[in-house]
């Protein structure tokens, strides 16, 4: 038997993030309440809650909204110029803003793109086959540069000065096609390394260390290693590393690729003629292939030819030359050998510059696919957006908690943190690392819970935590609405 190739597999962690759709979740859970007044009690009570934490979070997304209203893109200088502030004071509002902006971003459970996640997310081609290369001149370092200067973090990636990454949940992408095209580059690859391992000229090429860049990687590769022993694999599978042959070049094919749920990037452009305010971008995307995450950076170059096809075309006219060059030195030299030499040489460099206006065009319309169909929002909006899922997630974290302790009765940490997650994969299939410290503390802060000095938890009843809580005033808002409409009547 042949030795089998290694599958490039990825594990992704379990993240914080509950997959569930809020209304859907407490329906489920008002359904599993025998007695109707029960069900309706829980229901005020899922409402309360969601009010409350409203309430705690209002005035620092006013705050969050009104300091981006002097750095968002269309309106921002005007305001600044209004306020007469001196740069010092500009500096500060901006610390102000990233430091709200970052805070929010770690309730919505984004997280920063760290070095090592980088470099798997690009160590694979999915759809883009060119190299992609951000034009660092056009983009400001001092930002970022002054809040990681207060606010250290472990493994940021090298452009972290310039622009920040934050990616949230994992899905993924299968394109299913011919791709005639690729198959046969791909074949035309195989027999060109084929033929630079034989002749030798692959090892002066890429020296000693193209061993290393080719080796297959023994375990899978991994993403922010998750502390649970559950978690998500997934096989990258590409054209390159399927088997190929002449037989099968017609018969359409199915590839895969790992994606970022959500991406979020944060950049400002440096100073010019035209960019010389203060302007902060906040860019929104969704499903985006992890090898195809350049198409989301800022200020990118236009691509030019990849360094193999330039060594296509430096090694086919050092073999055109040679041969060209050992024919003519031949007592009888044949014209026409040395024609079909030349032509094929000039053939495979036409092939190879076509090749690369296909990947060119290819390329453009993935960009363009991905500004209409990928990108979700940006600047305000997705400032909106934060805001919202913020507070979706912390109701839904103190929901289903709340509801396991009444149910299960007592429990420490560790086994409110089971129930909830072997809850939800049973309920709704789904799989989460639910965070039940964070739960715990809104919880307790709201007081329908209670801790007994061995670290169990227990909940108060769903009517004793109405009176708890108490009315709210988008209760008596609604009151007063249908109070208004009734007397209209």
């Amino acid at each position: 038997m042949g030795k089998k190739k290694k599958k490039d597999v990825i594990r992704l962690e379990l993240e914080s993030v509950i997959p569930i759709l809020k209304n859907k979740l407490v329906s489920t859970l008002a359904d599993l309440f025998e007695q109707k007044s029960d069900r309706l009690e829980f229901l005020k009570l899922c409402q309360r809650v969601e009010y409350t934490i409203r309430a705690w979070y209002l005035l620092q997304f006013e705050d969050l909204m009104q300091l981006y209203a002097f750095f968002e893109p269309v309106y921002g200088a005007s305001k600044l110029n209004q306020q007469n502030l001196t740069p010092d004071d500009i500096d500060c509002l901006e610390q102000n803003f990233l430091n709200y902006l970052f805070e929010v971003m770690d309730k919505s459970n984004f997280k920063i793109t760290s070095v090592d996640e980088i470099e798997i997310a690009l160590s694979a081609q999915y759809r883009l086959n060119l190299p992609i290369v951000v034009d660092e001149s056009k983009l400001d370092k001092r930002l970022f540069t002054r809040y990681f200067a207060k606010h250290p973090q472990e493994n940021l990636p090298d452009f972290a000065n310039k622009y920040v990454i934050f990616r949230r949940g994992f899905g993924i992408d299968h394109t299913t096609a011919y791709f005639i095209k690729s198959k046969i580059d791909t074949i035309i690859w195989r027999i060109w390394k084929c033929l630079l391992t034989v002749t030798g000229i692959k090892w002066l090429i890429y020296g000693r260390s193209s061993g290393r860049s080719t080796k297959e990687p023994e375990k899978p590769l991994e993403i922010s290693i998750a502390t649970e022993q559950d978690g998500l694999h997934v096989e990258r599978i590409r054209i390159e590393k399927l088997k190929l042959s002449i037989f099968n070049l017609l018969k359409k094919i199915t590839i895969q690729e790992p994606t970022f749920e959500r991406i979020i990037v944060v950049y400002r452009r440096a100073k010019t003629k035209r960019e010389t305010e203060r302007n902060i971008y906040v860019k929104h995307f969704k499903n985006i292939p992890m090898a195809d995450m350049e198409i989301v950076l800022p200020e990118k170059k236009s691509p030019g030819l990849t360094p193999m096809d330039w060594t296509k075309f430096l090694v086919s006219a050092a073999i055109g030359l040679v041969t060209l060059i050992g024919s003519l030195s031949m007592p009888k030299a044949d014209l026409r050998v040395i024609f079909a030499i030349l032509s094929a040489v000039v053939m495979f460099c036409v092939k190879t510059y076509l090749s690369f206006q296909s990947n060119l065009v290819a390329y453009q319309s993935l960009i363009t696919k991905c500004v209409y169909d990928k990108q979700l929002d940006s600047g305000r909006g997705t400032l909106l957006h934060l805001c919202d899922d913020v507070i979706q997630q912390e109701v839904k974290e103190v929901i289903i908690s709340f509801f396991m302790l009444l149910q299960n009765g007592k429990a420490t940490r560790q086994e409110l943190d089971q129930h909830c997650e072997e809850f939800i994969k049973q309920a709704f299939g789904e799989s989460c690392n639910f965070d039940v410290d964070d739960a715990i503390q809104k919880l307790q802060k709201l007081k329908i819970v209670s801790c007994d000095t061995l670290g169990r938890y227990a909940c108060v009843d769903v009517r004793h935590a109405n009176e708890i809580i108490g009315t709210t005033t988008e209760e008596v808002v609604i009151k007063a609405k249908q109070g208004d409409s009734s007397s209209a009547t």
